[in-house]
């Protein structure tokens, strides 16, 4: 049988699109090329080349269809990537909406713009992933036709995050592992720690990854005098994190915007309690004082004392990470969601090509 190829515009680098490309190739026999912008979205000028390219990047994709012949096209995000894979003509195709909406900054006068993109995308694609309840819910709003949409998570591998978590019960073990980026609000963590230390309660916090506020951050935990417990491990082999999370028993993240989190679902994969935003990315996996809890954003007290309530009652944050392995076995298993995806990619590839040869 001829080994089937597909197209992947995004950023190969990331998780995400690691997971996404590595499960195709694994539960699918895919062969994968990767397209992607390579001018970085960092200075002004950067985001001036960025848009060049970006405008001339239709050429580029087409003469890589041309010369890699590929069997479908797959693209992260919607109002980019997405909206490149639609005008490339390439069926089948199938495009990820990343964030709750892909709509961001909030703000930003782009917006309207991003739109119009967004829509097209929507209107081409052959399959829409929602990778959770919260895109699926913008989708529908958009009035998206809903029969092309797939909510279902890439998931995780569970082969590597197992659930051996080690944390000394006795002392507060708190992990964060989102990207050192100011929607991640590390600093409303180190503030609550801060307001911990005061009250002499014992922690640890290990901060993980790199990113513009690393800096930052690492002068605000100097300045509070808590840095003799904050550790920031910097970049790391995603091979070392399941290690990290099973010497945690509290995972934090306070995001102001959330799509579907991977690194929630490995906290809760290792047996370690989270502690999240009260936003709706959240909402769709974490219900307050049953198997985690939701804080009100920027709210440093709030999370403070409900780290504190968490740390106490030992009893419910056991039976609250049991919970959620079991949630996670049922409903992020990478095996088997990107074996669903893979089946589902040969089925439109296949029909696509029945289509053809019966035009």
């Amino acid at each position: 049988m001829k080994k089937r190829k597909i197209l992947f515009l995004g950023e190969s680098y990331r998780a995400d699109a690691i997971t996404w490309m590595n499960g195709l190739k694994e539960f699918g026999d895919f062969e994968i090329i990767s397209w992607e912008l390579q001018t970085p979205n960092t200075t002004f000028s950067n985001r001036i080349k960025r848009t060049l390219e970006f405008i001339l990047a239709p050429l580029s994709i087409q003469k890589a269809i041309r010369q890699q012949k590929p069997d479908m096209i797959i693209a992260e995000r919607t109002t980019s990537y997405g909206f490149l894979a639609a005008i490339s003509g390439l069926k089948p195709s199938a495009i990820a909406q990343q964030g709750k909406t892909d709509l961001w900054p909030e703000n930003s006068i782009t917006i309207p713009f991003k739109k119009i993109l967004q829509n097209y995308a929507f209107k081409k694609a052959t399959l829409i992933h929602a990778w959770g309840p919260i895109m699926a819910e913008h989708m529908k709003n958009s009035k998206v036709d809903m029969t092309k949409v797939l909510v279902l998570p890439k998931g995780i591998d569970l082969s590597s995050f197992e659930n051996k978590n080690i944390a000394n019960p006795d002392k507060i073990h708190a992990i964060v592992t989102r990207s050192l980026l100011p929607e991640y609000q590390h600093e409303i963590i180190l503030q609550a720690f801060y307001l911990l230390n005061k009250r002499k309660i014992d922690f640890t916090l290990t901060i993980v990854g790199d990113g513009k506020n690393l800096t930052f951050l690492k002068d605000l935990a100097t300045k509070m005098q808590i840095e003799n417990k904050v550790i920031f491990t910097g970049r790391i082999p995603n091979t070392k994190l399941p290690e990290l999370l099973e010497q945690a028993n509290i995972y934090i993240s306070m995001p102001v915007t959330e799509g579907v989190s991977a690194s929630l679902f490995e906290a809760m994969a290792c047996s370690c309690y989270p502690i999240v935003s009260n936003i709706p990315g959240n909402q769709s996996w974490i219900r307050h004082r049953e198997n985690g809890q939701l804080i009100t954003v920027n709210d440093t007290e709030m999370l403070a004392d409900e780290i504190l309530w968490a740390f106490e009652n030992k009893d419910y944050r056991n039976q609250a990470v049991i919970q959620n392995r079991k949630f996670v076995e049922e409903n992020a298993n990478y095996q088997t969601n990107m074996k669903i995806i893979a089946d589902k990619y040969h089925e439109l590839i296949n029909t696509t090509a029945s289509k053809k040869i019966n035009q």
